[in-house]
């Protein structure tokens, strides 16, 4: 293994473009030390402890803890998710736009600028919602030390140039380094965790927090987080192979073709977008919900108050969407990354067929045919992968449903309220973390097998040449 970690050093491309990332999400993580002015961080920070379980910590998750600390980085990459969520719809349903997207480059180029601009957009939107949510409540508690105008404009300022910087340290990545941009910088604002959580076990194992209970449930735990990551491993390497005839066919003096090869589909082909979407349009409406308009505040709205309440982690409304929005964004991400017409055409123009399918239509509808059905054992997955934790720390608050709520109060609390395990690592952030890394491992063995070096895994030997005598 040694080795071959040395020999991603000994190709000077590839030694380049790893040193690059490197640097970059060491640029990241510094942001993550520079506070915005005026912000009373520790108080800050208690509060957020209180709101771990709640939707402002999943918020906090995905900025990497700069929301718990309010640093220029506090906003995260979740306003250029967003952007990006709006225009990928917005080229299904708007044909102006899909038409600008199959120009190529340019286009792509087009619909790009257009996202910087709603990023930044969505950044003072939220950014707005921050300050005038910390300044109302330093009645109470002092958040803020000098409210007023001027501490709105450096916070709307300061969080919206952080978060275009942000985008652009991404977009760097993707160009110039390895593996998405965006993904790995998530990655990393979830990894930084990691010794928080450790020493947390270790606290809950000095203190026995459970009782006698301490023990068998740290095993417990760390035995079902070993089980869960095999268990996303497994299914991100798994896919249906198609099997591909090619017909023989004379070029010229040589007799090409006849071979036999298949087409892969991977199970879970949208990787970890799908449940990045999915928690992106469910934390970002939060943003506001301690936000006062007009005196109000919108916790105390009769109309805002329950949507809000209705929508927090553990709730069965926030479950039900949760789910509901991971289908969907698993679907619509494969509609767009994959084109059953596309690979029919090119099948058919080099004599290519699957055995006992018609080419052309009849091959499209039948690779989307497969595709509908294992995209939905992906999604299946992926809803498994993000519920299960979820159950696990908070429950679901069933007996909080209308009318049938206290149908549920006779079940056990562990259904309700959950086994309250507080470990950092939930299902979300498991499965992104174990995700990005596959995704950059697999870009990192490809460079090498492509320059002729040996991969990670066993079966990707080096490619040989021809000898010669």
């Amino acid at each position: 293994m040694f080795e071959k970690i040395a020999n991603i050093f000994r190709i000077p491309d590839l030694r380049k473009r790893v040193l690059f990332t490197l640097g970059i999400l060491a640029v990241y993580r510094l942001g993550a030390h520079i506070p915005t002015p005026g912000v009373n961080a520790d108080l800050l920070a208690q509060f957020f402890s209180q709101q771990s379980g709640s939707a402002l910590g999943l918020i906090d998750m995905f900025s990497g803890g700069n929301l718990r600390k309010l640093t220029v980085f506090a906003l995260g990459i979740m306003p250029y998710i967003t952007a990006s969520i709006i225009f990928q719809l917005l080229t299904v349903i708007y044909e102006p736009l899909a038409k600008l997207q199959k120009e190529g480059e340019l286009g792509r180029r087009k619909i790009t600028q257009w996202t910087r601009y709603v990023t930044v957009l969505l950044g003072v939107v939220q950014s707005f919602a921050i300050a005038l949510t910390l300044v109302k409540g330093s009645g109470s508690v002092p958040y803020v030390t000098n409210p007023g105008p001027g501490f709105i404009a450096m916070t709307v300022l300061t969080l919206t140039a952080g978060t275009a910087f942000i985008m652009w340290l991404g977009e760097q990545i993707t160009d110039r380094g390895i593996g998405n941009g965006m993904s790995l910088l998530i990655f990393a604002g979830i990894v930084v965790g990691l010794p928080r959580g450790i020493a947390d076990l270790i606290d809950k194992a000095r203190t026995q927090a459970w009782g006698a209970f301490t023990v068998p449930a740290l095993i417990l735990l760390v035995g079902m987080m070993i089980a869960i990551v095999a268990f996303i491993v497994f299914v991100e390497r798994s896919e249906r192979r198609i099997p591909v005839q090619y017909a023989k066919r004379i070029v010229g003096r040589r007799l090409m073709g006849g071979q036999s090869t298949h087409l892969p589909l991977r199970v879970n082909s949208g990787g970890v977008m799908p449940i990045i979407f999915a928690a992106s349009i469910l934390s970002a409406p939060l943003l506001f919900a301690n936000a006062t308009i007009f005196g109000v505040s919108m916790h105390d709205s009769k109309f805002f108050g329950p949507i809000f309440a209705n929508l927090a982690p553990g709730e069965p409304w926030y479950v039900l969407l949760y789910t509901v929005a991971i289908i969907f964004f698993a679907y619509f991400y494969i509609s767009i990354v994959f084109r059953p017409d596309d690979i029919a055409d090119n099948m058919r123009k080099y004599g290519g067929f699957i055995p006992g399918i018609r080419p052309g239509k009849r091959t499209s509808d039948f690779i989307n045919d497969v595709l509908t059905r294992i995209t939905l054992v992906g999604a299946a997955y992926l809803v498994l992968v993000a519920i299960i934790p979820m159950f696990m720390i908070s429950g679901i608050h069933l007996n909080h449903l209308i009318w049938i709520g206290p149908f549920f109060d006779k079940l056990p609390t562990w259904v309700t309220n959950g086994l309250g395990v507080n470990f950092y690592f939930g299902g979300t952030s498991l499965l992104i973390v174990v995700g990005v890394a596959m995704d950059t491992i697999n870009q990192v063995e490809s460079q090498l097998i492509m320059r002729h070096y040996d991969g990670f895994s066993q079966k990707s030997g080096r490619t040989r040449g021809r000898r010669s005598w």
